[in-house]
């Protein structure tokens, strides 16, 4: 559907880039990094060693336009560009946290708790009107689809003890560390608010009281947390990944979720660190992985480690972005990525979401979305960010079916869609409609 053309937070990560001095993401023709790194200068610092791509650092002296000049015209070196520093920019959002939406929210979030697949959730988490508008309960109820597989998350981290998430996480990776296991986006924090954070330890139905965090996030605390957390030491992003992760697990309960920190709490991110996670995605065992940030620029190692990904039939979901707008951005705008655009809670084009061919195969809901929040809380967000991980859930739903689908075939699925506008691919996703056109007979017990 794609053509290739030559929480309340507006959080997809909507990326500036500007070059780290003296870095460079170096693809070499075999493993000669040491010779290379000792001609110029440098030193190599960072590896995919299975790939020969290496991070090399410059201990100053000569100029990086030299240095890159230099290793593009050495025969050892296949690649070479800049390691980059993404940021995401604090701009004013078209989706704003005012206290009346509070109030709203305040109203209509059911803290009754509710059993969902082996924890207990809000049922206002559990039934709310995103999982309606994809029809999650029918796909449930009908090929008793609820996920499988890993689904790779590479964003902020995650709060690891976060109940609802806690029995489906596996380990991962902290790239901002360089640490294995589980990355908690708690470790970014002051340890003073961390802890006030994970004090909520009040029964869920305790949870009362709406908290704004930033311009387009809201969190559900309870009480005590809500009078004592000094918000303004809560970076802008923080969040962010247990935020997609609670999507990805709405929708695929019983998925396994890696969680990949290569992005700060403040939301910047080495170029490198990413590429990074995407090839500790695959080389792990990923089935699908989750991407709810863009890139401004082009980059050929990043586009090198998504054909990676998509060599390795792992399927690869990124958001459009947030910027109202149908200029093509990446990842979402590759070739080999799922691009997913934001719908409102009336089937609608989202007004803040970035649309158009060039981007978009598909939508999902991604306003007002009800999701987990670091310190057993629940938050409400609007973006695209929130959009894509329903996507990549369904992704998880699709392989219950098809162990060994592909891209091709996972599209195919989606094409049963609602469909809306011209911009927006093959409209919203409706999970029953795709479970059933890969289902058999006997997968689908509606047929006679």
């Amino acid at each position: 559907m794609k053509r290739l053309i030559g929480l309340l937070i507006v959080f997809l990560f909507p990326v500036s880039l500007y070059a780290q001095s003296g870095r460079f993401i170096v693809r070499l023709s075999g493993g000669q990094q040491s010779q290379v790194a000792a001609d110029y200068g440098l030193s190599s610092v960072e590896a995919v060693p299975t790939q020969n791509v290496f991070l090399f650092v410059s201990s100053g002296g000569t100029s990086q336009h030299r240095i890159l000049n230099d290793l593009q015209a050495d025969s050892r070196v296949q690649k070479v560009e800049p390691d980059v520093t993404t940021t995401v920019p604090e701009l004013d959002g078209p989706a704003q946290l005012n206290q009346s939406t509070a109030a709203i929210l305040d109203g209509v979030f059911n803290s009754t708790p509710v059993s969902y697949f082996g924890t207990q959730a809000p049922a206002g988490y559990v039934s709310q009107p995103a999982t309606a508008l994809i029809h999650l309960a029918e796909a449930q109820r009908i090929f008793q689809a609820t996920g499988t597989g890993v689904v790779a998350i590479i964003d902020t981290g995650v709060d690891p003890n976060h109940p609802v998430l806690q029995p489906v996480l596996v380990p991962g990776y902290d790239f901002t560390r360089d640490t294995p296991g589980i990355p908690s986006e708690l470790a970014d924090l002051p340890p003073a608010t961390a802890a006030i954070l994970m004090k909520s330890t009040a029964v869920i139905l305790d949870k009362t009281a709406v908290v704004v965090l930033n311009q387009s996030t809201a969190a559900i605390l309870d009480q005590s947390t809500a009078a004592i957390l000094d918000t303004s030491q809560l970076p802008l992003e923080f969040g962010h990944g247990t935020m997609v992760a609670g999507v990805v697990h709405l929708a695929a309960p019983t998925a396994s979720i890696m969680a990949l920190k290569a992005f700060h709490a403040d939301g910047t991110a080495s170029l490198f660190d990413i590429i990074r996670a995407v090839y500790y995605a695959v080389d792990n065992g990923a089935r699908v992985i989750n991407l709810s940030f863009n890139l401004v620029s082009n980059s050929p190692g990043f586009t090198d480690a998504i054909n990676y990904a998509h060599a390795h039939k792992v399927i690869v979901v990124a958001s459009v972005g947030n910027s109202a707008t149908s200029d093509p951005v990446n990842p979402a705008g590759m070739k080999n990525v799922f691009g997913v655009a934001s719908t409102n809670n009336h089937d609608k084009l989202s007004s803040f979401s970035n649309y158009g061919p060039s981007m978009v195969d598909v939508a999902a809901p991604g306003e007002g979305i009800i999701t987990t929040y670091p310190g057993n809380n629940y938050a409400a967000a609007w973006g695209t960010s929130f959009s894509a991980p329903f996507v990549t859930g369904a992704v998880a739903l699709l392989e219950q079916l098809s162990p060994r689908l592909l891209q091709p075939d996972a599209l195919q699925a989606f094409s049963n869609g609602k469909r809306l506008t011209m911009n927006l691919g093959y409209g919203c996703i409706d999970l029953p409609n795709a479970l059933r056109s890969l289902a058999t007979d006997d997968d689908d017990p509606s047929q006679p």
